[in-house]
């Protein structure tokens, strides 16, 4: 074991294989204190073990020595000091954020866990945790499970919380040729579900998860309680020029990385407001890391394409159909999102009169730019069902 502080080297000590689904061959966590000392982790399905620092790891947790000593007195300590700011993670979340949570020292029913379930589709990768009726959380294009984190911790005092990277996303499989379209997502929610027993559910997607949720609820209404929608897809009701087109380009071109990394990153982290830290910074690493990846493109592009391809009108169109919805649903709208404008509630309202809308001050992300209205929001929508 290197001469790593105390805190550290507390850390690690109680570290349980059981909480993270560490790779068989072994992954590499760095440990910074600010001020330049940095450790390794190595962490595998058999334990965990401070080495020193060599190379480039896949992720990268950093704190002033302070905060990194708070953690190791406090079992809760890791995540409060990630959600607080005063740690941050980059890179692979799942392997950062899942060494916090192995090393936390929480043994009580509800924990936090990451852990990959095999389905009918292939393997996702899901992060749970809480206790109480459970609740499914879906995240949008490029996104992850991670992007489900402030929710997860809102709402697991009530709530079982189950939230997988979609196929094509994360650490989850990327099968090529798969449509990435609705009904295949939906269908590997289904698969999900029955590989972990549960039989209804409350459903929280967010973005394209949101689309995907409303799938759900559509072809197997009796396996969803409610949803809850923020800044749901939706099928674009304007014109789509580039429609003809992309119906003839295969997303499986994809596979081929045409503009360098470095080229990749900068453009996305400059599309982004606040892309050099705080969750934003996250969410780019996650997306990154997925679309580094020829599958992980192919996966991209074919989603993206099935969302502007989607028909709005007609005998299978999404508006005719989403007026069949029985379930019960809550659309959260972001007042200053451009990607699908609050303006579509009205849209929304006169094909289920029936639902309920809440407005908030926010982009297109509410969970992570409003997330105490909005889980407010979503508990006190799902408690309701009980009522």
């Amino acid at each position: 074991m290197t001469s790593a502080p105390p805190a550290l080297r507390a850390l690690v000590e109680r570290y349980d294989p059981g909480v993270l689904d560490a790779p068989a061959r072994g992954a590499r966590v760095r440990l910074e204190v600010s001020g330049g000392e940095a450790h390794d982790v190595v962490v595998d399905p058999r334990g965990a073990r401070l080495v020193e620092p060599d190379g480039h790891p896949q992720a990268l947790l950093s704190a002033d020595a302070a905060t990194w000593a708070a953690i190791a007195d406090d079992v809760r300590g890791g995540m409060d000091a990630f959600r607080s700011g005063r740690l941050t993670v980059r890179q692979n979340l799942h392997l950062g954020v899942g060494l916090l949570a192995a090393t936390s020292g929480m043994r009580q029913p509800g924990r936090l866990e990451f852990e990959s379930v095999p389905t009918r589709l292939g393997r996702l990768s899901t992060l749970h945790a809480g206790t109480g009726d459970p609740v499914v959380a879906l995240h949008g294009l490029g996104g992850t499970k991670i992007s489900f984190l402030p929710t997860t911790a809102a709402l697991a005092g009530r709530f079982r919380i189950v939230a997988p990277d979609l196929p094509g996303s994360g650490d989850s499989v990327k099968p090529l040729g798969a449509p990435y379209d609705a009904l295949y997502f939906a269908r590997a929610v289904i698969g999900l579900l029955d590989a972990l027993q549960l039989d209804r559910v409350h459903l929280i997607g967010n973005s394209m998860g949101g689309r995907v949720a409303l799938e759900v609820a559509l072809r197997y209404p009796e396996r969803v309680r409610r949803v809850a929608l923020l800044s749901s897809s939706l099928a674009w009701r304007r014109e789509r020029p580039w429609a003809g087109v992309l119906r003839w380009v295969r997303p499986e071109l994809g596979l081929l990385q045409v503009a360098p990394r470095g080229l990749v990153e900068r453009i996305v982290r400059g599309l982004i407001p606040g892309a050099q830290s705080g969750w934003a910074a996250a969410g780019v690493d996650e997306f990154l890391r997925a679309y580094q990846t020829p599958r992980g493109r192919a996966a991209f592009y074919a989603a993206a394409r099935s969302i502007y391809l989607e028909e709005p009108e007609g005998e299978n169109g999404f508006w005719p159909r989403l007026r069949m919805l029985e379930t019960p649903a809550l659309f959260v709208w972001g007042r200053h999102d451009r990607l699908v404008p609050a303006a579509f509630a009205r849209h929304v309202a006169e094909a289920l009169p029936n639902a309920e809308h809440v407005e908030l001050d926010c982009g297109h992300v509410p969970q992570l730019e409003r997330p105490r209205e909005t889980h407010a929001a979503i508990a006190r929508f799902f408690d309701a069902a009980n009522s």
